[in-house]
């Protein structure tokens, strides 16, 4: 049962409880985060070093994986086959790794795409990313491209195995998608088991996709581009990681889109707020031109075992928040409400993408966008109503925020929220209250 079936559903018998399931359960938000593991799951880890010091290898394995797997995802797969014999499997996007333990060595290898014939292009392409590795490797094994691991099976840390395992799965998962866009004599392979949005969904993610674009490119025409540079860059940045959260494209989709973030960060020191923002404005501008069957071919749903992004203490996510708190007091106090609640999502939006959050965090993230971006939810078919544009169900919403954190506080047992410092009297005042208390949020676990 996913999290939204848990909250929808607190205090209510099994009887009362059934017929709210929302059908939606399914669609999920945001990327995968392997920070949300239960207390059981990190002893596994502490399991796995003590086994391993003791030279208990079969053990220290058993509870390594345990540890990897996430049995709401179905991730990770883990089968003895004999003494000191296991063969394993780990999903991660369009990926599948897979792998043989013997009492010598562990291996692991991932297939790319497929190749017919030697191309030169490619095996450079290879050849250069090789060097921005640490565990593994490119390959060519007969028609197909690969990505390997090994190590010695004393060698094999719980530490060298996560990382060495985690490198493989996310540039595999990444590298396919790049390279079969940029050589289409390649074909794809091993992806049977990636599970396409629906049409259903995919039309109500494509219209909110050029909907928010087009809208964003209009909003920011109306606007001088030189007094107005920070709000518009408020305003590009927060559509990116809106995007990137509530469609959740894949492939050379999120790749164009990770693009049009790096433009504006990389280039902060060489070039203007406003040159920066004109070269977001020609990128989104190009997006909006792709062919609607080439953006829906990256609308897809597949299990993940790795988070891409790192975790960050929370005070590096509570300063993001107190920053856009304060930098949206000058739009909100000259009345330009619009760009301030912008300022004010990017404030978390921004941590969203970059880092691995607790997984507290991403809920009531979820939840703020839901109340934010409330017709989006409703056309995808989530049954719970929280705002409808001038209204707020604060009932409703203080039972979900109060679910939310009940449901990790053996994890973290002074975490906090006060709903009754909820203020209801418009959307921004509401969006300022919540953030301003998950930005004094206390992550001290057990």
């Amino acid at each position: 049962m996913g999290f939204l079936d848990k909250l929808f559903n607190l205090n209510k018998t099994a009887e009362e409880a059934a017929p709210q399931i929302p059908a939606q359960s399914l669609i999920k938000m945001g990327r995968y985060s392997d920070n949300n593991k239960t207390l059981a799951k990190t002893q596994r880890w502490y399991d796995a070093e003590d086994l391993f010091k003791e030279k208990k290898y079969n053990e220290s394995i058993e509870a390594f994986f345990d540890y990897l797997r996430d049995e709401e995802e179905d991730n990770v797969r883990l089968i003895k086959k004999g003494e000191n014999q296991y063969t394993f499997e780990i999903y991660q996007g369009t990926k599948i790794v897979q792998g043989e333990i013997n009492e010598h060595e562990v291996t692991a290898h991932v297939s790319l795409a497929g190749m017919e014939k030697g191309l030169i292009p490619v095996m450079r392409r290879l050849l250069e990313l090789n060097y921005a590795l640490f565990y593994s490797r490119y390959a060519l094994h007969e028609t197909r491209l690969c990505m390997l691991f090994d190590t010695m099976r004393e060698g094999a840390t719980p530490n060298k195995l996560y990382y060495g395992l985690k490198e493989l799965a996310v540039k595999a998962d990444k590298q396919d998608d790049l390279l079969l866009s940029d050589f289409a004599t390649l074909k794809a392979i091993d992806d049977s088991h990636v599970i396409p949005f629906s049409d259903a969904e995919k039309e109500v993610k494509y219209k909110y996709f050029t909907f928010w674009i087009e809208s964003t490119l209009k909003r920011i025409e109306e606007l001088n581009q030189d007094s107005f540079s920070g709000g518009i860059a408020y305003l590009f940045l927060s559509l990116i990681y809106k995007l990137d959260f509530l469609i959740t494209p894949e492939g050379r989709l999120l790749h164009e889109i990770e693009k049009i973030n790096i433009q504006y960060w990389i280039n902060k020191d060489e070039k203007t707020t406003v040159e920066r923002n004109q070269m977001m404005k020609d990128s989104f501008q190009k997006l909006l031109q792709w062919d609607k069957t080439e953006v829906l071919k990256y609308f897809y749903r597949a299990k993940s075992t790795f988070s891409t992004n790192v975790p960050k203490q929370h005070t590096v996510i509570a300063d993001c928040i107190k920053g856009s708190c304060e930098n949206m007091l000058w739009y909100k106090d000259n009345k330009v409400p619009d760009i301030a609640i912008h300022i004010l999502e990017y404030g978390l939006s921004y941590c969203q993408y970059s880092y691995s959050l607790p997984r507290p965090v991403t809920e009531l993230f979820t939840l703020l966008m839901q109340i934010s971006y409330y017709a989006f939810f409703e056309e995808l078919g989530f049954q719970q109503k929280y705002y409808n544009g001038s209204d707020f169900m604060i009932p409703e919403i203080k039972r979900t925020v109060s679910g939310i954190v009940s449901l990790y506080k053996e994890k973290y047992p002074l975490l906090n929220f006060d709903v009754e410092r909820l203020n209801f009297s418009s959307l921004l005042e509401f969006s300022t209250s919540f953030m301003r208390q998950i930005e004094e949020f206390n992550f001290e676990s057990k």
